[in-house]
C-alpha cells in the first residue's frame, strides 16, 4: 500500500468513526486545522503542577516535605490504576495478573527506595518547627492508601488483629469498616476518643471507602486469586508476585515510616506525638498490626512471625525485606 492509499484508508476509517457523532469528518478536520500544536508543558500541565507546593512556613525543608508527599500520592494513583484493572479482569489470565502485580510492586519499590528523602533529606530541627503549622493534618489521612488496601483484600482481613476472629465475610461492610485496624492508630488509648485527624478523615472519606468496599466485595485481588483453578493458583510466578506485593505494602512500606518517625519524633525522652495525634509507635510496626492481604500464601509460622523484622529496621532504616 502506497502513501496515497494509506491516507485514503485512514480517511475512510475516520469517516466511519465519526459518522454517528452528528458532525461529518470535514468538521473534525477543520477543528484539527485550528488546533494548537501540543507541547510537553501543556500536556502534563507543568505550570500547574509546579504551583501546587504552598508551604505554610518559611522553613525551606517544608517544600521537600510537601513535594515528597505529592509524589507519593501520584504513585498511589498508579497503584490504584493497576489494581482496578486487576479486579475488573474477567478472563482469569494468570500472565495478566502477574504483570499487574509486577507493576504495582515496581511502584511500591520506587517509593520504598526513595524514602531516604524523608529519612535523611530534611533537617530535623526544621521539621520539628514547621510540623507545628500542619496540625492536625497527617499522612494517616491518605485516602488513596486506604483504597489500595480495600482493592487488595476483603475488609475482614483489615479488621484490627485483636478483633479479627470475631468477624467473617458474613458481617456487613459497615460493621467491618467500623473495626478496621487503622482507626485504633488515631484513637486516644486512655479515653477511647477519636482524634480530630480521624474525625476529619471519616467525615470526608467514609462514604467513598464503603462504596468502594461494596463494589469490590467478592472481587478484590485476593478473591481474584482464589477464583483461579488449582493449577493456576499454584503458578509460582503469581505466588511470588502476590507475596512480594504483601511484603512491600504491609512490611517494607511501614518500615520506612518507622525509620522516619524514629529519626524525627523518637529521640527525645518519651518521644514526640505525630502531627495528627496518631499513636505511631503502636500503629506503624507491621508486627503489631499483622495486616496480610493474601494469608493463604503463607505458612502459620510465617503469619506468626509477620513483620518481626521491624526491630532490625530500627538499627538499619535502609533495610528492606526481600521476597
Amino acid at each position: 500500500m502506497d502513501n496515497k492509499e494509506k491516507i485514503e484508508s485512514q480517511i475512510s476509517k475516520l469517516e466511519e468513526k465519526y459518522k454517528d457523532s452528528g458532525q461529518d469528518l470535514s468538521s473534525y478536520l477543520d477543528g484539527l486545522l485550528h488546533q494548537r500544536y501540543l507541547t510537553y508543558w501543556d500536556y502534563i500541565h507543568l505550570d500547574t503542577l509546579l504551583s501546587l507546593q504552598v508551604p505554610r512556613t518559611y522553613f525551606p525543608d517544608e517544600e521537600i516535605f510537601i513535594m515528597y508527599h505529592q509524589i507519593t500520592e501520584l504513585y498511589f494513583k498508579l497503584i490504584l490504576h493497576e489494581q482496578k484493572q486487576f479486579v475488573d479482569h474477567k478472563a482469569q489470565d494468570v500472565d495478566f495478573y502477574i504483570e499487574k502485580a509486577r507493576r504495582i510492586n515496581s511502584y511500591f519499590e520506587a517509593l520504598i527506595s526513595s524514602f531516604s528523602i524523608m529519612i535523611k533529606g530534611m533537617e530535623r530541627e526544621q521539621f520539628l518547627q514547621y510540623r507545628m503549622a500542619l496540625l492536625p493534618a497527617s499522612g494517616f489521612q491518605s485516602a488513596q492508601y486506604r483504597m489500595i488496601e480495600v482493592y487488595a483484600t476483603p475488609l475482614e482481613h483489615l479488621v484490627h488483629h485483636t478483633e479479627r476472629d470475631q468477624f467473617s465475610p458474613n458481617n456487613s461492610i459497615e460493621d467491618l469498616y467500623d473495626h478496621i485496624y487503622w482507626k485504633k492508630g488515631a484513637t486516644d488509648l486512655d479515653t477511647g476518643e477519636k482524634t480530630l485527624t480521624l474525625r476529619q478523615f471519616e467525615y470526608r472519606y467514609t462514604p467513598r471507602l464503603i462504596r468502594i468496599a461494596k463494589q469490590v466485595k467478592g472481587s478484590t485481588i485476593y478473591h481474584k486469586y482464589l477464583e483461579l483453578t488449582e493449577d493456576k493458583r499454584n503458578n509460582k510466578g503469581l505466588i511470588k508476585a502476590l507475596r512480594t506485593l504483601d511484603i512491600n505494602a504491609n512490611i517494607n512500606w511501614p518500615l520506612m515510616h518507622m525509620g522516619s518517625a524514629h529519626r524525627y519524633l523518637g529521640k527525645e525522652s518519651g518521644g514526640i506525638e505525630a502531627t495528627g495525634g496518631t499513636n505511631w509507635k503502636e500503629y506503624l510496626p507491621p508486627s503489631f498490626q499483622k495486616v496480610v492481604f493474601f494469608p493463604e500464601l503463607y505458612t502459620q509460622e510465617e503469619l506468626n512471625d509477620w513483620g518481626k523484622q521491624w526491630v532490625d529496621h530500627l538499627f538499619n532504616p535502609n533495610k528492606i525485606i526481600k521476597q
